[in-house]
């Protein structure tokens, strides 16, 4: 089992954090690469050219990483480190977060409000639970983790809105499919990024997981 509560795959690849020098699966990390003019930039797709620098989904690694001077150092060549280097890849995750949940609401494979959530838990149609962060502890205790499944609570209810087009969502729930997999993905790194001491904001079905 790797940082971040996932389960390790033989094939998924792996790369080294170059922080803590840990070898794990691509998706507990984020990938940099340096721009022509010598910045540091996110590449959360992982599909930017140039060698590619690791660095675990995690805030305080990752200011660790520019404030010892690592990223010059694995690039082997000065390089110039954005300021706001963590606020930019929690940003860009909870807008691929975001964009991702609204094309699956639009492919008719995710659903909001409290009763279309409950019912697609109770069919068994959910692969993924989202609830808001700033939503009532009381009427999110009332939903569960997909069997088998995951649970996040990495956005506010302002950015789940976003996905569907409303003010605000409290609830939401993805079904199975490729969409869904690129969620938890992201969704993933943003929980690592947003949680603060003791908080639980990311989980999973541990019956069947």
């Amino acid at each position: 089992m790797t940082r971040g509560g996932r389960d390790k795959s033989r094939d998924e690849p792996e790369r080294r954090c170059i922080v803590t020098a840990q070898v794990q699966p691509r998706a507990g990390l984020v990938r940099f690469v340096v721009s022509p003019e010598g910045v540091v930039v996110p590449d959360l797709a992982a599909k930017l050219p140039g060698r590619g620098i690791w660095v675990t989904a995690d805030r305080a690694i990752l200011t660790q990483a520019a404030r010892k001077g690592l990223f010059a150092r694995a690039a082997r060549a000065p390089v110039t480190v954005p300021d706001d280097l963590a606020d930019m890849v929690e940003s860009g995750l909870a807008r691929r977060v975001v964009e991702t949940v609204s094309l699956a609401r639009k492919a008719g494979r995710a659903v909001a409000g409290f009763e279309k959530v409950k019912a697609w838990l109770a069919a068994g149609r959910a692969r993924v639970l989202l609830q808001a962060s700033d939503g009532s502890e009381r009427g999110k205790g009332k939903l569960w983790t997909p069997e088998g499944g995951r649970w996040f609570g990495c956005l506010t209810a302002a950015e789940l809105g976003l996905a569907f087009g409303r003010d605000s969502v409290i609830h939401a729930a993805l079904g199975a499919g490729g969409l869904s997999m690129r969620v938890v993905e992201d969704a993933q790194k943003l929980s690592s990024l947003r949680a603060k001491d003791g908080e639980r904001i990311a989980g999973k079905d541990t019956k069947s997981a």
